[in-house]
């Protein structure tokens, strides 16, 4: 089993900043790409960013010069600091990662529950 826990959600005021964090634990051989994507109220989940293991990045347009994403492959972690934070950032913020269970098997996709963030005033 692999498991992926989120933290770091909360209440933050717009223009406030927020980091979020992810590990995978479990059995875990290796990682490759980890992410973020997020949802709000109605609206599908979207990607915020991705990290694949060499470090390249990948940022949504709405986030990019606002949010980084980082990540330490000795702790199976990925971060997501999040800076000038807008009301339409709002949204319940799931945590991805690409993970091999044995040197034998693929690579497959595991979720974290999800952590709320919420701006506001």
């Amino acid at each position: 089993q692999v498991q992926l826990v989120e933290s770091g959600g909360g209440l933050v005021q717009p223009g406030g900043s927020r980091r979020l964090a992810c590990t995978a634990s479990g059995s875990v051989f290796s990682i490759n790409a980890m992410g973020w994507y997020r949802q709000a109220p109605g609206k599908q989940r979207e990607l915020v960013a991705t990290i694949h293991s060499g470090g390249s990045t990948n940022y949504a347009d709405s986030v990019k010069g606002r949010f980084t994403i980082s990540r330490d492959n000795a702790k199976n972690t990925v971060y997501l600091q999040m800076n000038s934070l807008k009301p339409e950032d709002t949204a319940v913020y799931y945590c991805n990662a690409q993970v091999r269970r044995t040197i034998l098997q693929a690579y497959s996709d595991y979720w974290g529950q999800g952590t709320q963030v919420t701006v506001s005033s």
